[in-house]
């Protein structure tokens, strides 16, 4: 089942009219929430970031959080698998093709429920591989716009060469992934790239800084170099879907001896933890 402007239905009986603003123009935006036990995960972070993204485009947020909230836990109820991930849409709605914004249209909402599944036992213990290139995308990657067709370009060049993933470099910086955020081990130090417009704000991002800071694991948040990324003793992948991942080859070339290191290691450990303490019950916080 899914939800669609009011209903829940099933996924094969929703339609949107062709000149809903998110077809003709890839104007609106997403979030992607976890549930695990049929728990959205870290539900109030989810949601003031689908609010920023809805500030950054000028549209109005259709719900408050409380009513989300209810929308989602029907949802999930409504589909199979005690561990999903729910993708949400917002578009500007349907009106006639025009660039500027139409005035009293009410926006498309689009919720569906896939299933969640853990990462591959396989590449948590081998470690995966990622490319390098050139970030060409917008100014604007805060904005979790659904008008990815850079992201996709930029991930498909990992897929052609059998890479998990694309990291990305502006102007001799780490940025982040085609798809995920990117951390770096130099000298047993966890580094982050610092939040900013260039970069899309991870939950789980924010998660694996808050257990180095509550674990004592050094860590600085400051601008990564192409060098430090290519001289790294390990390379952390993180996303929603894949959680934590060791990257342990770079543009064919192994990082640091080529296997996942120690700090990933405490760290998978310490989120692991950290989620069943969630699925135990942590308050998502998302009163009105």
């Amino acid at each position: 089942m899914i939800y669609l402007n009011g209903k829940f239905i099933p996924l094969e009986e929703a339609y949107i009219p062709v000149l809903d603003r998110g077809f003709i123009f890839g104007d609106g935006v997403y979030e992607v929430i976890p549930a695990y036990s049929r728990k959205p995960f870290r539900l109030e972070e989810h949601l003031n970031r689908l609010q920023h993204s809805l500030d950054g485009i000028r549209l109005k947020n259709p719900f408050s959080n409380a009513e989300w909230k209810n929308l989602l836990e029907q949802l999930i109820a409504k589909n199979n698998g005690e561990d999903q991930y729910i993708y949400l849409h917002i578009t500007r709605g349907v009106a006639k093709r025009d660039h500027a914004f139409p005035v009293n249209v009410p926006p498309t909402v689009f919720i569906m429920s896939n299933p969640l599944l853990p990462p591959p036992v396989e590449l948590l213990a081998s470690g995966a591989s990622a490319i390098t290139a050139i970030d060409n995308r917008w100014i604007r990657c805060d904005v979790k716009a659904i008008s990815l067709l850079p992201n996709v370009l930029l991930r498909q060049l990992a897929v052609d060469v059998h890479a998990l993933e694309t990291i990305l470099i502006r102007d001799g910086f780490l940025t982040e992934g085609a798809a995920s955020n990117i951390f770096i081990v130099s000298n047993n130090v966890l580094l982050a790239p610092p939040k900013s417009h260039l970069m899309l704000p991870g939950i789980t991002y924010d998660v694996v800084l808050e257990l180095a800071a509550a674990n004592s694991i050094p860590h600085e948040i400051r601008q990564i170099s192409e060098h430090e990324i290519r001289k790294a003793d390990e390379i952390l992948l993180t996303s929603s879907t894949k959680e934590i991942m060791p990257i342990t080859l770079l543009d064919n070339q192994a990082v640091g001896d080529g296997k996942p290191g120690e700090l990933f290691a405490r760290l998978h450990t310490l989120y692991q933890d950290y989620k069943a303490t969630h699925m135990r019950g942590r308050s998502c916080g998302c009163d009105d």
